[in-house]
Formats: C-alpha cells, sequence, structure tokens
C-alpha cells in the first residue's frame, strides 16, 4: 500500500516538474515574440523618420534657390493727341416784353369784335339716320330659348309625304333639307331648299308635307318670335309597296 502511494507521487512530481518546464519553454518563446516585435516597431520608426528628415533638407534646398531676372527694356511711345475744341451752342431767345400801357394819343387804340346774334332756330336740323331694311328671306340666326317644333312631331310631316310616282319606280332614295322660317303665329312664310334630290318631285313633295303641318313658334322669354329652322324630309321606299 506504501509502495502504491510513493509510485503516485513520483508520478505527480514529474507531471508537475514537466508542466513547468513547458510554461517556461512557452514564455521564453512569447518574450522572445514581444522582443522581436518591439525591434521592429524601432526599426520602422527609425526609418520613417530617417525619410522625415531626408525631406524636409531636400525642401529647404529648392527653397533656398533664388530667383534671378534679366533686366527688361521698355519703350513706351506717346503720340500726339488733339486737343478737344467744345463748341459754344446759341444763346438762348430773349423773352417776350410784357405789353406796358402807353400815354401817348398818336397809338392806336385795339380793334374789338362786333358781338353777332346768332338765330338757332333757323340752323337746319340734321337729317334723320340712315335705316337699313332687314330683308326676312334671308336665312340668319336668331337667338332664342325655345325651339320651334310642328304639332304631332316630324312624324306628322312624314305622314304627309307624298312618294313621288317617277322616283317610286326608279327606286330612287334620300333626303330632302329644307330650310324654313317661323312665324310668331306658327305659320311658314319662307322656304330655302338646303339640298334637294335629281327629280323636282321630291322637293314639291318635301315643301307641301312641311306647309300641310301647323307649327308651334320659338319663344325667347315667353314671348314668341319668327326664327328659321332646318327640317330633313326622307323618302324611303318601304318593301313591298
Amino acid at each position: 500500500m506504501i509502495k502504491y502511494d510513493l509510485n503516485e507521487a513520483k508520478g505527480r512530481i514529474r507531471f508537475l516538474s514537466n508542466r513547468f518546464i513547458c510554461h517556461r519553454c512557452e514564455g521564453e518563446r512569447v518574450h522572445r515574440q514581444n522582443s522581436d516585435y518591439k525591434k521592429r516597431l524601432e526599426t520602422g520608426l527609425i526609418i520613417s523618420l530617417s525619410l522625415m528628415i531626408l525631406c524636409f533638407q531636400m525642401w529647404k534646398q529648392t527653397q533656398e534657390k533664388k530667383i534671378t531676372y534679366k533686366d527688361m527694356k521698355f519703350a513706351i511711345n506717346v503720340d500726339n493727341v488733339p486737343q478737344t475744341i467744345q463748341e459754344r451752342r446759341a444763346p438762348a431767345p430773349s423773352r417776350p416784353s410784357v405789353p406796358i400801357a402807353s400815354e401817348e394819343e398818336d397809338i392806336p387804340e385795339d380793334e374789338t369784335i362786333e358781338f353777332t346774334n346768332l338765330n338757332f332756330e333757323e340752323i337746319p336740323l340734321p337729317p334723320p339716320p340712315l335705316t337699313e331694311e332687314i330683308d326676312e328671306s334671308i336665312p340668319m340666326f336668331i337667338p332664342h330659348d325655345e325651339e320651334p317644333f310642328p304639332i304631332g312631331g316630324y312624324a306628322a310631316i312624314q305622314r304627309n309625304v307624298d312618294y313621288p310616282e317617277i322616283g317610286r319606280k326608279a327606286g330612287m332614295e334620300g333626303t330632302v333639307l329644307l330650310h324654313v322660317r317661323i312665324e310668331e303665329n306658327g305659320t311658314i312664310k319662307y322656304i330655302k331648299v338646303l339640298r334637294s334630290l335629281d327629280i323636282d318631285s321630291f322637293t314639291k313633295s318635301a315643301i307641301k308635307a312641311v306647309k300641310a303641318v301647323q307649327w308651334e313658334p320659338a319663344k325667347q322669354r315667353d314671348k314668341a318670335i319668327a326664327v328659321w329652322v332646318s327640317v330633313p324630309i326622307k323618302f324611303e321606299l318601304i318593301s313591298g309597296s
């Protein structure tokens, strides 16, 4: 039992001694590294200081150089400038003298204009202004609030259309456009043809259909007025007719 304890103690002593030796070697290695780092740092500082001193010395040498200038001669030529002559302005005209009353009798008296009596009744009156007569047969726009419309609607005009027999046989179709003047009482006074077909019978039939219908006149501020209105009349053939 005692022998076993001694061997264990020896083993521990050897372990501790080896560990101490390792720590010592590690410390020496770290010390060597630190010393190498210090040497490198010192060497770098010395080199940088040397370079700085060398740069300062070179800068001083460049500053000490003297700049020499050559003598330069300038020639100045002065031309004879003519003297400026100022022109004298003409004197201003004298002010008119104020007339002064004189006591001499030889000076003639001022002439006076006799008073004239004017009779305004004898002056002729101006002519009356010229009045131009408005031709109602010429279409023109008249402003209005309500549009005129045929009583019974535009369908009532189409019902009164008589299809021309010659147009029916020729198979002609189209639209006749009329410009109609609706008076204040709803009657038609003037009709202008804006667009017609090749056969005159279509235009006559359209005019007859428009006149056959009574119209409601246009109004402006609730007052009936005469205006022009466009009325299209269509001519269409119905199949079987």
